[in-house]
């Protein structure tokens, strides 16, 4: 057990957190398979970048001469030094599980310059926030103009600096870094004494803007020190307008930016275990059924365009190609971890699997390396990998996390039994009990695992197996012979026996393909095999931007989108749907032309993974009305040269967002941004192709209530409809679009801005 975890149980005496325990990472090697092989190439991806790069605007900030030119890409639009924090967390928990000298090297060098950073500002503070010490000041003295992303117009510093409070903890925790908890501490009180004037009226405007976990790493303060501030802190800094909701049993998710909201649900966790709040971890455990179980597709991953969406309509996520975003599954997966620490319930391991497997493991491209931010559902699209030059996006932050640490929950254990929870090849060392296990597996391609006991003396323990949910059968033997199966599906087989080295145990089951339709009972489904999804390659056809360049957008795809009702379909009769699969080898199965196979191997190629089901009669009839609405909607886009989708997180920072005295929200399913003030994008008119501006509203547009500027001057505008106007567009590579509040009275509800040519 590392120091961060000893600590933690000599605080904690609550039953189910001593009950069920975790491994080091230095304790558990991979030893081969795809989970080892998307670990090397991760670390290659690490070693790839440059900590004096990253390091820069940390120099910048405290007046310190950089010793290389800070990244571009986000790391110079506004987030300065966010990769920076994910990167501490990246070499602590590699090092941890590889042991690679060279990790450690780069940890401690990178710590020694950020206490450093931290002693030239002489009052504990340390970060990369453009004109920090200007902007935390106004904080300070309680200057505050809070939107969902937005805090005095820089772009979510509380997430920004949440990366390094985690990546402080980290190094200490995994990598044992004194000085890191030192400087940790340091950057913890400067915090406390930055929020001591504030109301907690004002703190919990402040919260709107999207702040990570900042909440857990004050419990994890506390952990570290047992001094109650940090503990109080991490309380006072709890985001009520999302708890509340939680604590009623309320669903308010759709609508709100996904991962903003995870990682405080995190910290609600967090507390509860140090607190005996009950309830906020019965708030933890109704926020991980909702998002997992409503709100989720097959491969783990939830949201579209980075937003929740309506539980009862996912046709937004089928039609976008903004799918699923990797940081949701990288903070759905830490909520699982500790809710299966906390409460021992194997459920919370079934979805841990599941999202291991589809989603993070096929977020890293397995040969060349890169990461993936957006994961579509549409079918015939494709998704984009970062590289270590040009990206420096939140999914990369956390895809450098992601692959590190895959041995955290192979295993687990009690006082006194050893606990197997997942099929993965590797050795755990029980270095308190003397005890090795081995685990030989070839899952997911086999369905069995042989585990090997090594002991330096015989004892008896009980080693707990975990029988999956997808399971249909357990078969359990030890030197060959057939052990009683007591357990259920969603539970554990425990062999309980003095032990001896040679030991083997042999763990056999049974897997089928079945059809898993979406959560919002529409007539999609997709294959899936044990924990596996599977998805056919359909193409290779215009992979533009495949691999990123360093442009504002370039986690997005920007070949064509292939129309739906071109997709593969199922029809016919519901009961042939699966006997239409051919089993083939290595878990591929023929479907008519097309070759399913699990997703996490389906690279470099557009592909399809959700099927549209249907009688014969509902499938012309469908197929006629959809051609009429995609052939409209196509046409729209193939006439956009940009487009903003007003009030959603990412757009907005994607176009430069200003604004004073402005809110958003959700209504009638779609985001909108108004104004008693002003709001401003720019738009990009590439090759200047663009001619007009469409601005869309969900109210009227009234002239005597907002004016428009283009460029700084008074707008032409060409036509008015109601909830639409059309404006006539300069010809620069850059438009500066500004709608202004006339009289301080509230603008309508701005839903979208589209660049059109026509």
């Amino acid at each position: 057990m590392n120091v961060f975890q000893i600590i933690s149980f000599v605080l904690l005496s609550f039953p189910a957190l001593a009950q069920m325990q975790t491994f080091s990472l230095q304790e558990v090697k991979l030893t081969g398979g795809p989970f080892k092989n998307a670990q090397d190439v991760d670390l290659r991806y690490i070693l790839a970048l440059n900590p004096d790069q990253l390091l820069a605007p940390y120099r910048i900030d405290a007046g310190l001469p950089i010793k290389a030119p800070r990244y571009g890409n986000w790391e110079s639009a506004g987030l300065d030094g966010h990769i920076g924090g994910h990167y501490l967390s990246a070499l602590a928990m590699m090092h941890a599980s590889t042991g690679n000298a060279e990790l450690k090297n780069r940890l401690d060098y990178m710590v020694t310059e950020l206490a450093g950073c931290q002693a030239k500002n002489g009052n504990g503070y340390v970060g990369g926030i453009p004109q920090g010490k200007v902007f935390w000041e106004r904080i300070h003295k309680g200057d505050i103009d809070g939107s969902n992303f937005g805090l005095n117009n820089t772009w979510v510093p509380l997430y920004n600096l949440h990366k390094l409070f985690a990546g402080l903890r980290d190094a200490y925790e995994y990598a044992g870094n004194q000085q890191a908890k030192q400087v940790l501490i340091g950057l913890g009180d400067w915090f406390i004494e930055l929020i001591k004037p504030l109301s907690d009226e004002q703190i919990q405007q402040v919260l709107r803007t999207e702040h990570g976990g900042l909440n857990e790493t004050f419990a994890d303060l506390y952990i570290l020190t047992n001094n109650k501030k940090y503990l109080e802190t991490a309380q006072r800094i709890s985001h009520r307008a999302l708890l509340n909701p939680l604590l009623a049993k309320q669903d308010k998710l759709t609508g709100l930016h996904a991962n903003t909201q995870i990682p405080k649900v995190i910290g609600f966790e967090k507390i509860a275990t140090l607190t005996g709040k009950t309830d906020w971890s019965e708030a933890a455990q109704y926020f991980w059924q909702n998002v997992s179980q409503t709100r989720s597709v097959a491969f783990g991953g939830n949201s579209v365009r980075e937003h929740f969406n309506p539980t009862t309509d996912f046709s937004q996520v089928l039609q976008s190609n903004q799918g699923p975003e990797t940081c949701n599954s990288f903070n759905m997966l830490r909520l699982s971890k500790a809710l299966f620490l906390d409460k021992n319930a194997v459920s919370y391991l079934d979805f841990y699997e599941r999202t291991l497997y589809n989603h993070i493991l096929s977020s890293q491209h397995p040969g060349k390396g890169g990461f993936v931010y957006f994961t579509p559902i549409r079918p015939n699209h494709y998704r984009v990998y970062s590289q270590p030059e040009t990206s420096m996006w939140c999914c990369v932050g956390s895809g450098l996390e992601n692959h590190t640490k895959y041995g955290e929950l192979i295993y687990s254990h009690s006082a006194s039994d050893l606990f197997v929870n997942l099929f993965v090849p590797s050795t755990v060392d029980w270095t308190a009990k003397k005890i090795r296990l081995t685990q030989r597996t070839e899952f997911p391609y086999q369905n069995q695992s042989e585990l090997v006991v090594e002991t330096t003396k015989p004892q008896e323990f009980a080693l707990h197996i975990r029988y999956p949910k997808w399971a249909e059968n357990l078969d359990v033997r030890v030197n060959g012979k057939a052990q009683p199966v007591d357990g259920k599906p969603s539970g554990y087989v425990a062999v309980r026996r003095k032990w001896k080295s040679g030991d083997t145990v042999t763990v056999r089951f049974k897997t089928s393909t079945r059809l898993e339709y979406l959560p919002d009972g529409s007539n999609w489904a997709a294959f899936v095999n044990g924990p596996i999804v599977l998805a056919a390659k359909t193409s290779t056809d215009d992979l533009k931007g495949l691999f990123a360049d360093d442009s504002r957008m370039g986690h997005e795809t920007k070949g064509r989108l292939f129309p739906i009702t071109s997709a593969h379909a199922l029809v016919g009769d519901p009961a042939t749907y699966l006997n239409r699969l051919k089993p083939a080898e290595n878990l591929r199965f023929n479907l008519d032309s097309l070759t399913l196979q699990p997703f996490f191997e389906v690279h470099d190629a557009r592909y399809q993974m959700y099927f549209q089901t249907f009688s014969r009669e509902a499938f012309d009839e469908q197929k006629a009305r959809l051609k009429q609405q995609e052939a409209e909607a196509l046409v729209l886009d193939a006439s956009t040269v940009d487009k903003v989708n007003c009030g959603e997180q990412q757009p907005e920072v994607d176009h430069n967002y200003q604004g004073e005295k402005s809110d958003s929200g959700y209504d009638d399913e779609r985001f909108w941004r108004r104004t008693r003030s002003f709001i401003a994008y720019q738009l990009q008119n590439k090759n200047r192709t663009g001619k007009y501006i469409d601005i869309r509203a969900l109210d009227d547009i009234k002239p005597d209530q907002v004016s428009v500027l283009i460029d700084d001057r008074p707008a032409e505008v060409l036509s008015a409809d109601g909830k639409t106007i059309r404006l006539r567009a300069t010809d620069k590579e850059v438009v500066i679009l500004k709608i202004v509040a006339v009289k301080g009275i509230n603008t309508p509800r701005f839903n979208q801005i589209r660049l059109l040519t026509q």
